[in-house]
């Protein structure tokens, strides 16, 4: 059976060729979205691989992609898609990426996390939420103060 080590240097090699994979997505994920919305109400996250993985096929799909309700932990990666807005009443959670029923906080995670995040959110996630064990917790309207770039979804 593999050692922690190896599985983790395995699921970072695979988090890394996911993450270069984000920059040869298609222009037209950043067209006008088209189509009925996909809306992501109160994600808990989970694992930043499979995360990331979710969110290239979100780009991919061209949909209106609205994120409601409590958005946290790997989840934040998706509001900054560029066919997402962010609902005005949602509540968006950050916290150090671990290993699943450990406070271990693996190298590198945080790293792919935060280049998902842009303005004052990533400032906050370099300066303060990579190294939180505890969830920290803002509105969406703190989340746009933070990041102008970000839409909120209308109602």
């Amino acid at each position: 059976m593999p050692s922690l080590l190896t599985r983790l240097s395995s699921a970072l090699v695979l988090a890394l060729a996911l993450g270069a994979g984000v920059a040869s997505l298609p222009a037209t994920a950043e067209a006008q979205p088209r189509g009925k919305p996909i809306v992501i109400m109160n994600n808990r996250g989970g694992n930043v691989v499979e995360a990331i993985r979710q969110r290239n096929k979100l780009a991919a799909s061209g949909r209106p992609v609205e994120v409601r309700g409590y958005c946290r932990s790997a989840c934040t990666i998706y509001i900054t898609l560029p066919n997402a807005c962010l609902g005005p009443r949602a509540t968006v959670g950050f916290h150090a990426p671990r290993i699943p029923g450990t406070t271990i906080i693996p190298p590198i995670v945080d790293e792919l996390m935060a280049q998902y995040y842009r303005n004052g959110i990533l400032h906050m996630w370099n300066a303060r939420w990579k190294h939180s064990l505890k969830m920290q917790k803002i509105s969406a309207r703190e989340y746009v103060r933070l990041d102008p770039q970000t839409r909120l979804c209308r109602n």
